[in-house]
């Protein structure tokens, strides 16, 4: 059985039988390197959809991974809601040099809000890579859930502190901002995503695992149930999320994107089988600073430890290695079911 790079992907997230792993990235694989052999570099491929597919069909043709992904940054959202952004060079990353509002009662969504030029560079950059692949790669689209937007739009401090102080206005801000989200990843559905990645920023060093689940799992609980009718939904939580991963589960997802500061054995038997666990591999130390050979063993106790579809933790900086992104791939197709049995001891050891 040899199956396409889609169709592995998609066997994956189902709990099916598929051939080998599948190397799967829910986040960005641009680096320098990548930007060269493309001819698309930053910051101009964060809101042009032509470079925008360029730059995101690398991850699969020049390093191999089984998906495509052409959503660079977390602020492409808040720029064309009405916040500044420095969307940077090729060496750092975009951020928010003013907010769009200061206070709670300041903001509404507008009207025909996904005709905004931001938003529609991303669906053409979906249609391109639709067109490109034919079916045979995995196109991976991607939000911003409202906690984060929020953070993008009002300030991570302001809205933090805003739980405590408006906490009412604070909740009915996040219902408010996941509308955005919500028809946003319609829209790349509808325009040629196989899969969304749901990138929120819940994370353990900002917000305590009960602020997640009073302001935010409702409405996650919510778009799940929707957006999965649609096709897989990826959440994405930078850091630990040892405390708060019982509520990803409980609010319906099905796949999480895992940073490797966590405990990734404890956390494949949590999953169980309610929850598909993706990425695992360290960025800043094994993908940008290790040797291949790291970068093998790193991959073989993530399989070991029975993750399923092996990829970088999180968007890789720019200064990846090519050889580092081909060895991770390679290393993940040299597996199949069968053949990582024999890992299962070295994954017990290590976990």
């Amino acid at each position: 059985m040899t199956m396409t790079s889609r169709e592995r992907v998609m066997a994956a997230i189902a709990g099916d039988e598929f051939d080998v792993f599948p190397a799967v990235s829910p986040t960005s694989v641009a680096t320098i390197e990548g930007m060269r052999r493309s001819g698309a570099s930053f910051p101009s491929a964060h809101t042009n959809g032509e470079e925008m597919a360029e730059l995101a069909a690398v991850g699969h043709e020049e390093f191999g991974f089984d998906t495509v992904a052409p959503y660079f940054s977390v602020h492409l959202e808040a720029a064309a809601l009405g916040a500044k952004v420095d969307w940077s060079d090729q060496t750092s990353t975009p951020q928010v040099m003013a907010t769009a509002f200061h206070s709670l009662d300041e903001f509404a969504i507008p009207d025909n809000f996904l005709s905004r030029f931001e938003f529609q560079q991303l669906l053409r950059a979906l249609r391109l890579l639709r067109k490109r692949f034919r079916g045979e790669v995995a196109v991976i689209g991607k939000v911003i859930g409202p906690w984060t937007l929020a953070y993008n739009l009002y300030g991570v401090e302001n809205l933090i502190l805003d739980t405590i102080l408006e906490p009412v206005k604070t909740r009915a801000l996040i219902e408010e901002l996941a509308k955005v989200p919500l028809e946003f990843a319609k829209a790349q559905f509808e325009a040629g995503a196989d899969i969304i990645t749901w990138a929120d920023h819940v994370t353990a060093d900002l917000v305590s695992a009960k602020i997640y689940e009073e302001f935010v799992m409702p409405v996650h609980a919510r778009v799940t149930r929707i957006l999965q009718q649609y096709g897989p939904l990826i959440l994405h939580v930078c850091g630990n999320v040892a405390d708060r991963f019982p509520l990803f589960i409980k609010a319906g997802f099905k796949c999480f994107h895992m940073d490797s500061r966590n405990d990734i054995a404890e956390a494949v038997a949590m999953a169980g089988d309610r929850i598909k666990i993706v990425g695992g591999i360290n960025n800043p130390l094994t993908l940008s600073q290790g040797t291949p050979a790291e970068v093998r063993r790193e991959v073989e106790y993530n399989l070991a430890c029975g993750v399923q579809m092996i990829g970088p933790e999180c968007a890789i900086p720019t200064s990846v290695p090519t050889e580092n992104l081909k060895t991770l791939v390679q290393t993940v197709h040299s597996h199949s079911p069968e053949t990582v049995k024999k890992l299962q001891d070295y994954g017990r050891k290590k976990s």
